[in-house]
Order: structure tokens, then C-alpha cells, then sequence
């Protein structure tokens, strides 16, 4: 009777301790899909944000913002890329003779504003560094075909990038290097313009 008793109160601790041992398990799994599904949402919330976003934080490109609304460009923009984009700031769009920018915000000039938009844009990324780089590895003058398919030529000025459009016209970078997640943003003084 005492064996059999023993050999119970054994069975009991020994099943209490198995089952203890499973619980503890499932709840392992349990906290550890949880952390996972934590984490991920932490990553997701900590994204650098995109060319898009980045412009549309800052009050200086409320301009440039507007104008890739009115083009319908944002979901382009906001793609993967790689991008660079020379982003005129609200002070370059102001240059343009009055009313210009007005009316290239209407939607019969969607096209037009599109293709000067587009002409600010660079397939790949080209930070700062890189673009010097290629300026003197190339004799002083960096050529570079736009998104929208003419080209900008990169010169320096000094310590200054100036980056020339098809008409000759130039703007000077005024803030380089701005991250983002699908690329990279150089602020330019002036709007260039495609041919």
C-alpha cells in the first residue's frame, strides 16, 4: 500500500511537473510570437521616413509638396527608388515670374509640371560626397540624365555644387544630404527647367 501510494504521489509530482514544463512552453511561444509581432511594429514606426514624407515635414518645400500633389507624383516618389532630388524650396519657386507657379498647379498643366518635377529627379542615390566626386572625376562638369530625360550638369563653384538645366540656367545647393528612406534630397535655390 505504500509503494502504491508513493508511486502515485510520484505520478502526481512527476505529471504536475510535465504538465508545469508544457505550460511554461506555450507560454514561451506565446510571449515570444508576441515579442516578434512587437518588434516589428517598432521597426516599422522607426522607418526613416520617404522623399515624400521628409519634404512634407518641412515648411520650406510646402511649395515643391503641392506641386508633386497636383502632378499626381506622391506614390512615385514615395516608391522604393533609390532617388535624388534637387528640391527647389518655396524661396526658388518665388523666383519664377508671378503667377507661373499658379498656373502650373491647374490641372489642364499637369503634364508640364510633371515634366519639370520629374527633371529634379535622379534614378539613384547621390549623396553629396558622391556627386564631388564625380564632378572632378569628370574634368570639372558631372552629367547626369534626369527621370524625366533631359540632363543636369553638376559644376562647383568653390566649395558650392551648382547643377545647371538644359537652358543654362543655374541653382545652387543650399542643404545637402537630407536621408530618406527611398533616397536622398539636396535643396536648390532656383527651379531648374527641362528644354
Amino acid at each position: 500500500m505504500k509503494k502504491l501510494l508513493l508511486s502515485t504521489v510520484l505520478l502526481a509530482v512527476f505529471g504536475l511537473s510535465f504538465n508545469s514544463c508544457k505550460d511554461t512552453k506555450k507560454q514561451e511561444e506565446v510571449v515570444t510570437e508576441d515579442t516578434v509581432e512587437v518588434i516589428e511594429e517598432a521597426v516599422e514606426e522607426e522607418k526613416a521616413p520617404n522623399i515624400v514624407e521628409v519634404a512634407a515635414a518641412n515648411e520650406n518645400f510646402s511649395t515643391l509638396v503641392a506641386a508633386v500633389k497636383a502632378a499626381d507624383l506622391v506614390e512615385v516618389l514615395s516608391g522604393t527608388g533609390p532617388f535624388t532630388v534637387f528640391a527647389p524650396t518655396n524661396d526658388a519657386f518665388a523666383k519664377l515670374p508671378e503667377g507661373t507657379v499658379d498656373n502650373l498647379l491647374k490641372p489642364e498643366n499637369k503634364a508640364t509640371l510633371s515634366g519639370i518635377l520629374t527633371y529634379h529627379v535622379v534614378s539613384g542615390t547621390f549623396d553629396a560626397a558622391a556627386v564631388v566626386e564625380a564632378i572632378n572625376a569628370n574634368d570639372g562638369a558631372f552629367e547626369v540624365t534626369t527621370v524625366q530625360g533631359n540632363t543636369l550638369v553638376a559644376t562647383l563653384n568653390g566649395t558650392d555644387v551648382i547643377i545647371k538645366d538644359a537652358k543654362g540656367n543655374a541653382a545652387k545647393v543650399v542643404i545637402a544630404d537630407v536621408a530618406a528612406s527611398n533616397g536622398v534630397i539636396h535643396a536648390i535655390d532656383t527651379v531648374v527647367m527641362p528644354e
